[in-house]
C-alpha cells in the first residue's frame, strides 16, 4: 500500500523510457546472476518497482500501442495495427505540454499513425523527407550493417529537443531504446563482456535469424552464445540509460520530472521451443522491468501483479485527467488480490486465433480463442481455478473482437520493409 501521489507546483514534467525485447529476469536488480543492470540497480533504490509487471501483448505491434494508449490492443490499433486510439502525447500535448517522442522501429513509426499527439516525432526513417535524403540515408544503413538507431543516439537527439525548450516548459518525452532487440550485435568491449567469441555482425545477424526460422537447429552452445550478447546489449543499453538520467540531473530535471522505465515485452531463448518474441503469452516475453520514480524518490518493492496499461493510467492520473483506458494508477492504492490480462493475436495476419492470459499472485491461465469457431481452448501451465475469470474477460472483449474496424492507411514503404526484415520480422 502507498499513498496517491499528484503533480504539484515543482514538478511537471513527465518522462517514459522503454526498451525493446528487455524480459525482467535479465536485469541484476530482478535477481539475475549477472551485473547486467547496474545503473537501473542503482535507480530502484530510489524508486518503485513492480516486481510483477506483464505487457498487454507478446510483440511491438500490440505491445507499444497498449503502453501509449492504456487500451487493450484490440481497440488500440486497427487489424492492420495502425494506430487506432488516442496516445498519453495527444492527452498531454491538450494540457499544454510539449510532446516528443525518439525510437527507430518501424512498426511504431509515422507510417502507422504513432506520430498522433507529438510535437516532434523522430523514428529514424526520414519519411517525408526528400527523397534523395531517403535513399542516401537507405545506402549508408547497408553498408554499415544499421538496422536501428544506438541508445547513444536516441539520448542525443532527445537532449537536444529539451534543451530547445523554453525554460520551464512542461514536457512529456518518450525514449524507446532498440538496443535489446535482436539480431544481437553489441558494439565495441560489450561485444566480449561476456563471451570469448566475437562475432561479426553478419554473423550474429544470421545465427539470429537462423534460431527464428530453425529453433530446433541451435546447439547449446549456440543458445549460450545468443543469450551472452543480449546480455551483453541489457549492459549497453544500461549504461546509456545512465548517461541519459546523468544529463538531466545535469539540467535540474530529474527532480521536476515523474520518471518510468519500463519495456514493450521480452525475448525467449528456447524455453518453450521457439527463440525471439512470437505471438505466446509465456513470462519470458510478457514479464517486463517495471520502475516509477517519483521527483522526491521512492524505495520500495510491489509485488501486486500490474500491466503496462497501468502507464497511461498513471501519466494520466497524475495530471489529473481521469483515464479512459483499462489501467489503473501505479501511483495509487492496488488491490493485493488484482489479476492482469494480456493478449496477442495469432501469428497469421489473417488469422483467426487471439490468445489470451491472465496474471494473479496465485496464478496464471493461458487460452486461445478461435473467432471464427467461437471456441475457447485452455492451455498447457494454466491454473485451472482461472478460467472462468478469464473466460469472462473474453466475452468482454468479444464485442470489440468481432467489430474490429479495417482502416486502409495506404502500403508501407520500402525503408520500413528493409528495416523490418533486418531485425528478423519478415
Amino acid at each position: 500500500m502507498f499513498s496517491v501521489i499528484t503533480m504539484s507546483e515543482d514538478w511537471e514534467n513527465i518522462i517514459l523510457l522503454s526498451a525493446d525485447a528487455l524480459r525482467a529476469d535479465h536485469l541484476s536488480c530482478y535477481g539475475y546472476h549477472r551485473d547486467t543492470s547496474p545503473i537501473l540497480d542503482d535507480l530502484v533504490e530510489e524508486s518503485i518497482r513492480f516486481a510483477n509487471a506483464y505487457s498487454a501483448s507478446s510483440h511491438t505491434r500490440e505491445a507499444v500501442p497498449a503502453l501509449l494508449t492504456g487500451k487493450y490492443p484490440d481497440i488500440a490499433v486497427d487489424s492492420e495495427y495502425h494506430l487506432d486510439s488516442d496516445t498519453i502525447a495527444s492527452t498531454l500535448s491538450e494540457e499544454g505540454y510539449a510532446t516528443a517522442g525518439f525510437h527507430s522501429n518501424p512498426f511504431v513509426s509515422r507510417a502507422y499513425g504513432f506520430d498522433r499527439g507529438f510535437d516532434v516525432f523522430d523514428d529514424d526513417l526520414h519519411l517525408g523527407q526528400h527523397k534523395i535524403i531517403a535513399l542516401a540515408q537507405r545506402a549508408l544503413d547497408k553498408v554499415r550493417n544499421r538496422h536501428y538507431a544506438r541508445a547513444e543516439e536516441i539520448n542525443e537527439r532527445s537532449l537536444d529537443w529539451i534543451d530547445s525548450l523554453d525554460d520551464g516548459d512542461p514536457f512529456f518525452l518518450w525514449n524507446h531504446y532498440m538496443d535489446t532487440h535482436g539480431p544481437y550485435e553489441p558494439p565495441g568491449e560489450y561485444a566480449t563482456l561476456y563471451s570469448e567469441q566475437d562475432l561479426s555482425d553478419r554473423d550474429a545477424q544470421s545465427l539470429y535469424q537462423r534460431a527464428i526460422d530453425n529453433p530446433e537447429s541451435i546447439t547449446e552452445t549456440e543458445q549460450q552464445l545468443l543469450i551472452d550478447l543480449y546480455d551483453a546489449e541489457i549492459r549497453y543499453n544500461d549504461e546509456y540509460i545512465g548517461t541519459f538520467l546523468d544529463e538531466l540531473r545535469e539540467r535540474g530535471l530529474l527532480e521536476q520530472s515523474l520518471l518510468i522505465v519500463t519495456a514493450d515485452h521480452g525475448d525467449a531463448f528456447g524455453e518453450h521451443g521457439y527463440y525471439e518474441h512470437p505471438r505466446y503469452l509465456h513470462d519470458e516475453i510478457i514479464k517486463v522491468p517495471l520502475v516509477v520514480r517519483p521527483p522526491s524518490g521512492r524505495n520500495e518493492v510491489v509485488k501486486t501483479p500490474v500491466s503496462t496499461l497501468d502507464v497511461g493510467a498513471t501519466i494520466k492520473s497524475a495530471v489529473g485527467v481521469a483515464a479512459a483506458g483499462e489501467g489503473v494508477s501505479l501511483l495509487g492504492t492496488l488491490p493485493a488480490d488484482r489479476t492482469v490480462f494480456c493478449q496477442a493475436r495469432g501469428e497469421d495476419e489473417h488469422s483467426h486465433l487471439r490468445r489470451y492470459a491472465s496474471r494473479s499472485a496465485g496464478g496464471a491461465c493461458f487460452c486461445e480463442r478461435d473467432r471464427e469457431l467461437g471456441r475457447i481452448k485452455f492451455g498447457e501451465y494454466t491454473d485451472f481455478t482461472l478460467c472462468e475469470e478469464v473466460e469472462s474477460h473474453i466475452n468482454e472483449r468479444i464485442r470489440i473482437d468481432n467489430g474490429e474496424p479495417v482502416n486502409n492507411k495506404g502500403e508501407v514503404n520500402e525503408e520500413i520493409e528493409r528495416r523490418l526484415d533486418a531485425l528478423g520480422y519478415k
